[in-house]
């Protein structure tokens, strides 16, 4: 069978959601695999036959289209510039107007950060390590820890992140679950995913709640709470995976609550353009589909690079707890 080619969309020429879904839901219905990757505005998508390493080197669990390979390289330079507290807290302040006025009760708030690595982009994926990470050539690299969605025979699980803390820290375990803020983001989050994926699913439940995953880090060790909710697909769900995807998107932990407003909150409070940070890439193989979050994102912008981050904020957040998040997220998954 010919390799298809590369198809590409932007929003500006067309509608991506009619477009991309359509796409999906073709090769679905025939049992074709396909690789996609999704902006957060959903105004630029990506599909690739999953063996095409052309533009996208990916690797999703087991699966990967690239020969794992460890440059001569290592990581010796590693220098951040967030952008000053009293900048974070502008939009962080905004934010709260809008918590407060009843507009968004629970938004993912994110800014940029520069930093000078003597790495490439490319050195970077293939010293990295993490369940899902990808590179887009010469635009950027993400090594996430957070699934999207899985489906396996027409089951359909989401793990949505919510809740980080430097396991360095004394008691850090018993103080993040503890912690009533970070309770409460975790509740509010995991009844919007719960929400979202009814709208696809029936028999949707919370089949493990708040459990703790130790990610590792040449910076630091972070301990990451994460939720574990399923539901059961239609039996002719294949034929519908890109109405499925978009029905789900934005991915509600990248996002907030209520999704429509608080997208409009994050636009004004963050102002930058988040790109694929924080948009979706999976693999489908014709029936069954593994997806991330893209987090933990390092893009290059005219030749800087630029690590995007940021955390979920709610009526009880404290600005300097939040800065000091956005700043622990800031990392790369390589051990020396």
């Amino acid at each position: 069978m010919k390799s298809r080619k590369l198809f590409y969309l932007c929003a500006r020429k067309m509608d991506i959601r009619e477009e991309i879904g359509q796409k999906m839901n073709a090769l679905g219905s025939k049992g074709e695999a396909f690789v996609f990757l999704i902006d957060f505005d959903q105004k630029e998508a990506i599909i690739l036959p999953p063996g095409d390493d052309s533009q996208l080197l990916w690797q999703a669990g087991s699966k990967a289209n690239f020969t794992p390979q460890k440059p001569g390289a290592r990581i010796e330079k590693w220098k951040t510039h967030p952008i000053s507290f009293e900048a974070y807290q502008k939009g962080f302040d905004l934010v709260q107007h809008h918590i407060h006025n009843g507009d968004t009760y629970l938004l993912n708030y994110t800014q940029p950060t520069s930093i000078e690595c003597n790495l490439s982009l490319e050195e970077i994926f293939h010293l990295s390590s993490a369940r899902y990470k990808l590179m887009l050539k010469d635009r950027f690299v993400c090594f996430s820890p957070e699934t999207f969605v899985q489906i396996n025979d027409g089951t359909i699980a989401s793990f949505p992140m919510k809740g980080t803390i430097d396991a360095n820290s004394s008691n850090a375990q018993e103080e993040l679950l503890n912690d009533t803020k970070e309770l409460a983001e975790h509740n509010t989050i995991v009844d919007l995913i719960r929400n979202d994926l009814s709208l696809v699913a029936e028999n949707v439940s919370v089949e493990k709640f708040r459990y703790l995953d130790r990610i590792q880090t040449r910076q630091r060790d972070l301990w990451q709470v994460s939720s574990k909710i399923t539901g059961r697909l239609p039996e002719d769900y294949a034929p519908h995976i890109g109405d499925i995807l978009f029905t789900l998107l934005p991915a509600g932990s990248v996002s907030g609550a209520p999704k429509k407003k608080t997208v409009e909150v994050i636009h004004a409070a963050e102002n930058y353009q988040r790109g694929f940070y924080t948009g979706i890439f999976g693999y489908f193989d014709g029936r069954n589909l593994d997806s991330c979050v893209l987090i933990r994102y390092i893009e290059n912008m005219d030749g800087q690079l630029v690590y995007k981050s940021g955390g979920g904020i709610t009526f009880m957040s404290d600005a300097k707890k939040e800065y000091e998040e956005l700043l622990n997220k800031v990392y790369v998954p390589i051990i020396d």
